[in-house]
């Protein structure tokens, strides 16, 4: 008989929860999105949902409607009732027995949750600490999949140094972003953000970033940082889906400008913030 054992439990295997079988548990095989909502609104829902497409594309699921996934999302943030929530949702490719190549019928599995957003104030007033780890990621960073082992460990590392976030350096010695976020540096009237690459997670935030930075003023350089040019920029800041941007006031344990947020930095946050309002 094949079996199963789910904690101290023995049951046949083909009478378990489906759900323990999901491929996203078994393998991660899956893609998955953040929304950010602000005041009651859903911000850049079209731009998530055309990445999400792109996501699964890219990994071969090609079952799932994204004008469904569209109204999944909207009718759960209406009945949740939180003004400012965090939207998670995955698609996985199913349910089935563990096996590498999944059997051709599968059904893709659907998860969504919707919870209170907190924005960190301290951070954003004060700034934050973050710490360098190497980018252990695979190849295709590009793709939002579940797979994400790596940047949870460079966030435990980050959190042992008493830092919020962790800075990934690749093997040729370049930043490429933050395990959860996206890195910018500021020297003089210049924004500098790595480029868009398979190893860089094309984010939304990023988008519109680039955005304020254009109505600031500020140039915009796509070019990759070393870790020392790093420490001496003017300013630097991350920038994500459920906090926007957070200024960074040591990296590595080097002081940036003299230790407080920048004043670029600060003027990019209330232009974000007309994007969101």
């Amino acid at each position: 008989m094949q079996l199963a054992m789910v904690d101290d439990t023995i049951q046949p295997l083909d009478e378990i929860n489906p759900a323990l079988l999901d491929r996203g548990t078994l393998f991660g095989d899956g893609v998955y999105e953040v929304l950010a909502t602000y005041d009651g609104r859903i911000f850049a829902l079209d731009e998530h949902l055309r990445r999400f497409a792109a996501s699964m594309a890219a990994i071969g699921i090609t079952q799932v409607d994204t004008d469904l996934i569209r109204r999944r999302v909207v009718k759960s943030f209406n009945a949740a009732e939180i003004p400012q929530a965090a939207i998670y949702f995955h698609v996985t490719r199913g349910s089935a027995p563990r096996r590498h190549v999944p059997p051709d019928d599968l059904k893709p599995n659907f998860f969504l949750t919707v919870t209170e957003r907190k924005e960190d104030t301290q951070a954003k007033t004060n700034g934050i600490k973050v710490s360098t780890y190497p980018d252990l990621r695979w190849k295709r960073c590009d793709i939002k999949s579940l797979n994400l082992l790596p940047n949870i460990l460079a966030r435990q590392d980050a959190a042992d140094k008493g830092c919020a976030e962790a800075i990934l350096v690749d093997d040729a010695g370049l930043i490429t972003e933050g395990a959860g976020s996206s890195f910018f540096a500021i020297f003089a009237k210049k924004l500098q953000t790595a480029p868009l690459t398979a190893n860089i997670l094309p984010s939304i935030t990023r988008q519109f970033v680039i955005k304020a930075a254009a109505n600031v003023g500020l140039n915009v350089a796509d070019e990759s940082l070393t870790p020392q040019d790093a420490a001496a920029a003017d300013e630097l800041f991350i920038a994500s889906t459920t906090q926007d941007i957070i200024p960074v006031v040591n990296f590595d344990d080097a002081k940036i400008g003299d230790g407080k947020p920048g004043p670029l930095t600060k003027r990019l946050m209330d232009e974000f913030r007309t994007f969101t309002h």
